[in-house]
């Protein structure tokens, strides 16, 4: 069996790197995207900051941007990168309405770091924002296949464009399938943080993101060094270094950072990229710590690493890491000696030209001698380092290969896990069943909420109580595998545990509420909606409510349906139901002996409150049978309340609601 699924691993690994990358390389769309980048930096700073062609029959929309007007802004703006490539949230009024569903569930990720993106990129997106070509650029490619592409601060731009893209399209219909878009970036700096990235995976648009990226090149790497740091004039000078030269002579500030870019010192540039590029693949490697050190930013999207012997594609953030630096940390082979940074930024065009012909004149034989191989796995990882120019004497040789080798067993370990975990669930079922048997036994008289907090039966009590502690560990072991990332990131959106959490939910959370007030703890710790509920409950409240626009594959939207039941719910709808009876009881009780008017009309007031709002339940249907049982404690609260009703000074206070 352990053979069976690491061959399958294997075979996975084989596909995912070199065969990708080597059929990225082979199609025309990494060509066609720089043709259209080239475009769009030929219109240099008077342009609309955009072109777009194609859309012919069978043939997709493509739309580049240019960041420079991004870069010129900068230029002029001054200020380090602290201040220019600072994280910004999304959660602003602005951006916050362009990217809703990025920050929609914000707290569950990262620890509760808000989704942000860096303060250039965002600055030059908003401005296109604003333009009504832009708008007008929109409204005609909705629903039509499109490819959003740019190259160095154009790619991150275009990488906003297509999350906004995504994020209007989602929005509009939310149970429509994703619609045909991809972004292309070449040369692209990180845009935004872990939170980010997390988001985008749990929308499932990773796949919509493709980032080329060259073996030297600092830009893409250059913003895992500390924001303070950042030599703000490395990236705008990359940027206007591709402007013709007569917009580069008309443009004032270009002279300025030519000249800064003419000195810096290239080898201690390298190096300080080297050294926090390294940095961040080791925090990946140890999985520490949640928000970065040395820079917020990290990858989202499939990285295409190129190098002039081919292509190579990693498809998780953690791998993406870790290659970016390890490409990078390669050194130059001696009879091609060291290339500047501005040919390693500019060099796009030369690469997806010739990748092609080169995948067809290679001889692979190269690669399988440079280190032994046992197996087909091990020579997908020989081809997919040489592809991503790290040869076999290289010092990083080793480590690259047993970074791809583990990110690919991460990658693939979140659906492993889900795949046992659905085992597990169908296990623990019986542990279910046997207190839907408990709570059907005490349907007729008391219902299982008061048989449980009494302990009638004391038999059948133990074993409930034995199966609602076991169905609870089951939920927290859920749970710490999620917060620890063994989990699909869209596990929580997934109508299969979404439903299962929820049935579990509204079946033994009265169970809970019922020890809680059997041990008194409302009276030691305070009330049970605000000091005793567990966690699990809050998250899967969460759950629920997004589940009505959180399974498109099926069309699910009965956490939202509206239609009268003709019988009562097999549980009751409203989880906190009993903890609320409770609160209502001892209010009930407490406004027997109260003589403050004042005070008695506010606990009136609530009671009222709770009296509507119980009663729309009840004739809706919305609660178990078990509520109106005769000696429940909401029929009992309801006798309670008719009576105090009935009371001269209730009367009275009670007239006015």
């Amino acid at each position: 069996m352990e053979d069976a699924s690491r061959g399958e691993e294997e075979n996975s690994m084989f596909e995912t790197s070199h065969v990708l990358g080597a059929l990225l390389a082979s199609s025309p769309l990494l060509a066609r995207a720089w043709d259209r980048c080239a475009a769009a930096a030929d219109g240099g700073a008077s342009s609309l900051g955009f072109v777009h062609g194609g859309g012919g029959e069978g043939e997709p929309v493509c739309v580049a941007f240019s960041g420079v007007q991004a870069a010129l802004s900068a230029a002029a703006g001054g200020g380090g990168g602290a201040e220019i490539f600072k994280p910004v949230g999304l959660r602003g009024d602005a951006a916050g309405r362009l990217f809703a569903p990025l920050v929609a569930a914000e707290p569950e990720d990262a620890g509760g770091e808000p989704v942000a993106v860096q303060a250039l990129a965002l600055q030059g997106f908003l401005r296109l924002c604003g333009s009504p070509e832009f708008q007008v650029l929109l409204n005609q490619i909705r629903g039509k296949a499109v490819v959003f592409t740019g190259h160095s601060l154009g790619g991150a731009i275009a990488a906003l464009v297509a999350l906004h893209y995504l994020c209007t399209s989602s929005s509009s219909s939310a149970f429509a399938p994703a619609p045909p878009v991809l972004c292309v970036t070449f040369g692209s700096p990180l845009l935004g943080n872990q939170a980010l990235s997390r988001a985008i995976l749990r929308e499932r648009w990773a796949g919509n993101f493709c980032h080329v990226v060259s073996q030297h090149d600092v830009v893409p790497r250059l913003l895992f060094c500390p924001l303070n740091v950042v030599p703000v004039h490395i990236v705008v000078g990359m940027q206007l270094h591709q402007l013709p030269v007569r917009a580069r002579r008309a443009a004032g500030v270009v002279a300025t950072v030519t000249a800064r870019m003419a000195d810096t010192n290239q080898e201690s540039l390298r190096q300080l990229i080297q050294e926090y590029a390294g940095e961040a693949a080791i925090e990946q490697k140890l999985a520490a710590p949640e928000i970065p050190r040395g820079s917020p930013y990290r990858p989202f999207g499939a990285y295409v690493l190129c190098s002039p012997d081919g292509a190579a594609c990693v498809d998780n953030p953690t791998a993406a890491v870790q290659m970016l630096y390890a490409t990078f940390a390669a050194r130059h082979a001696p009879e091609t000696g060291a290339v500047s940074p501005e040919a390693a930024h500019s060099c796009y065009g030369d690469l997806v030209l010739s990748m092609p012909h080169h995948l067809l004149l290679k001889k692979r034989l190269g690669a399988t001698a440079t280190t032994p191989a046992t197996s087909n796995y091990d020579v997908g990882i020989s081809i997919a380092l040489e592809a991503s120019g790290i040869t076999g004497e290289a010092t990083e040789a080793a480590l690259a290969r047993q970074w791809l080798k583990t990110s690919k067993r991460v990658g693939r370990s979140p659906s492993l896990n889900c795949a046992s975990l659905a085992r597990r669930l169908g296990r623990i079922t019986p542990c279910r069943a046997q207190i839907e048997w408990y709570k059907a036994s005490f349907d007729a008289n008391i219902g299982y909420y008061d048989a449980f907090k009494q302990r009638l039966s004391p038999k059948k009590f133990s074993k409930a109580n034995m199966y609602r502690i076991k169905l609870a560990q089951f939920w927290d072991g859920v749970l710490a595998m999620l917060d620890t990332s063994q989990l699909p990131y869209d596990f929580h959106r997934r109508a299969k545990w979404v439903n299962a959490a929820h049935f579990y939910q509204l079946l033994v959370e009265p169970l809970d509420i019922a020890d809680y007030h059997r041990n008194n703890l409302h009276r030691t710790r305070g009330s049970y909606i605000t000091h005793g509920r567990e966690r699990r409950y809050e998250l899967f409240d969460k759950w629920w409510k997004q589940k009505g626009c959180t399974d498109p594959s099926t069309g699910d939207t009965s956490a939202t349906t509206t239609a009268r039941r003709s019988k009562f719910a097999g549980l009751t709808q409203d989880p906190c139901f009993w903890a609320r009876v409770e609160e209502v009881r001892e209010q009930t009780e407490s406004a027997k002996s109260e003589r403050d008017m004042t005070l008695l009309a506010r606990v009136l007031k609530d009671l009222h409150k709770f009296e509507r709002r119980s009663s729309e339940l009840v004739e809706s249907k919305e609660v178990s049978i078990d509520v109106i049982a005769p000696q429940s404690s909401y029929s009992l609260w309801v006798k309670e309340w008719n009576e105090l009703k009935l009371r001269d000074e209730v009367r009275t206070i009670s007239f006015q609601f």
